[in-house]
């Protein structure tokens, strides 16, 4: 399996979380085509990958109004009709609902979305790990 990780982080927390995820992914065998940031595409590493993985950090207040800082930048990229994607925003207090803001921008790209994480930006050892485990479980169980 190939993957392209995109990123954006304003604090090196989602970028320390993809690097994570990029680590525990190649002890799988995967291949990580590219890490680069969201607002700065590598596009040959899109076009070689299998599964695009698009991470963001959340704004807004605690109470309301988070959102996935990426997001407006998400409507940019290139067109991955066909491609599988997978979305994580890395968050301090409460994520709100910036992961189905983040999934959905993803998904109007024309990539079909195959899940997300909210990553705890104090758990992000643990957050990583489990969102790599979920991303081999699922693609293993779509090549079955």
């Amino acid at each position: 399996m190939k993957a392209a990780i995109l990123v954006e982080s304003l604090t090196g927390n989602t970028w320390k979380a993809a690097e994570k995820t990029a680590d525990l992914l190649t002890q799988e065998r995967w291949t990580i085509t590219g890490l680069s940031k969201v607002r700065h595409p590598d596009h040959a590493a899109i076009q070689a990958a299998d599964l695009v993985l698009i991470g963001s950090w959340v704004h807004g207040a605690f109470v309301f109004g988070q959102a996935p800082w990426a997001v407006n930048s998400i409507s940019n990229l290139p067109a991955m009709r066909g491609k599988k994607a997978a979305a994580f925003c890395t968050f301090a207090l409460h994520p709100g609902k910036a992961l189905d803001k983040l999934t959905s921008a993803v998904g109007d790209t024309g990539a079909y979305v195959i899940g997300g994480l909210a990553i705890s930006r104090s758990k992000l050892d643990q957050h990583s790990e489990e969102f790599a485990t979920r991303l081999v479980d699922a693609l293993s169980a779509s090549d079955a």
